[in-house]
């Protein structure tokens, strides 16, 4: 079977992850990974999520300001509201991509439902990655207190060891779902109007 799953590993959305942060202008800017086949839908799906999940971290970081005007911040929710339903359809979209990728598999009697999607994983998998580059930078700054320094170390190794757990998981749930042990499906977020 050659499916967008066979081909699509946890530490592939990694290094993707980290390499779209290492870009001068990113999020504004995304390249994706120059593929074809069934992965190219997954990836394509893959970079916008990580896009709008570091769109989202800019205008909250803009939201939490204390200098802006309040008209400032009612436009920035505004746009964080957007990011965040194009973020939750990247989500879906990943994941009907990946499902398209497993449809000829025969699920197995007695196979595990996955309470996360895939598409949900690799979701936390990017704000990981924005995370740990934040805490990155924090833990490096020649202008902090040793004791700051030496607490962000701390807090990049967790965050580090959540993500090689995480992207475990990930490898794992992909692993059962081609052979039919395990199954995740898309469930339509809803937004709840006020």
């Amino acid at each position: 079977m050659d499916s967008a799953t066979d081909a699509f590993h946890a530490v592939a959305v990694v290094r993707f992850h980290d390499s779209q942060l290492r870009e001068r202008d990113w999020p504004v800017m995304t390249r994706g990974p120059a593929l074809g086949g069934p992965a190219a839908a997954v990836w394509e799906w893959v970079a916008a999520n990580h896009r709008y999940n570091g769109l989202l971290w800019q205008e909250e970081n803009r939201a939490r300001r204390l200098d802006v005007a309040p008209e400032d911040i009612v436009d920035g929710q505004r746009l964080i509201d957007r990011y965040d339903q194009k973020r939750l359809d990247a989500i879906e979209a990943i994941d009907e991509a990946l499902l398209a990728g497993l449809h000829g598999v025969a699920r197995e009697t007695g196979a595990r439902l996955s309470s996360e999607t895939a598409g949900a994983m690799i979701d936390r998998l990017s704000v990981l990655a924005l995370k740990i580059h934040h805490m990155r930078l924090q833990a490096r700054r020649a202008d902090a207190e040793p004791e700051h320094v030496q607490a962000c170390t701390h807090k990049l190794e967790r965050l580090r060891a959540q993500r090689r757990d995480l992207a475990t998981c990930l490898d794992l749930l992909l692993r059962e779902a081609r052979v039919g042990a395990a199954y995740f499906k898309v469930y339509r977020q809803v937004r709840m109007a006020s």
